[in-house]
């Protein structure tokens, strides 16, 4: 992580716990997946957007990320980037 305030670093811990114990193991792997590889480089801005993310529920992402569902056409760029983002 790059020069963090005490508070972004924990910020950024708690992001990660959330999308790690989903509730649902598909969705541990994939929104935690791509947190594990990306919380690093994401900016204040972005991590407002995957706290709005994580509040989605498990089965509303889940149908988004199997195409069962079409993804809303305003999703922000980091909704998609997580859907389409293979672990």
């Amino acid at each position: 992580m790059t020069h963090d305030s005490p508070h972004d670093s924990a910020r950024r811990k708690r992001l990660l716990w959330r999308a790690t114990h989903r509730g649902i193991k598909e969705m541990d792997l994939l929104l935690g997946g791509y947190v594990g590889a990306h919380l690093a480089t994401l900016s204040a801005a972005d991590l407002d957007v995957l706290e709005t993310i994580i509040e989605i529920p498990d089965q509303t992402l889940l149908s988004w990320a199997t195409r069962q569902e079409a993804i809303p056409v305003d999703a922000p760029p980091l909704l998609k980037a997580i859907l389409n983002h293979r672990p």
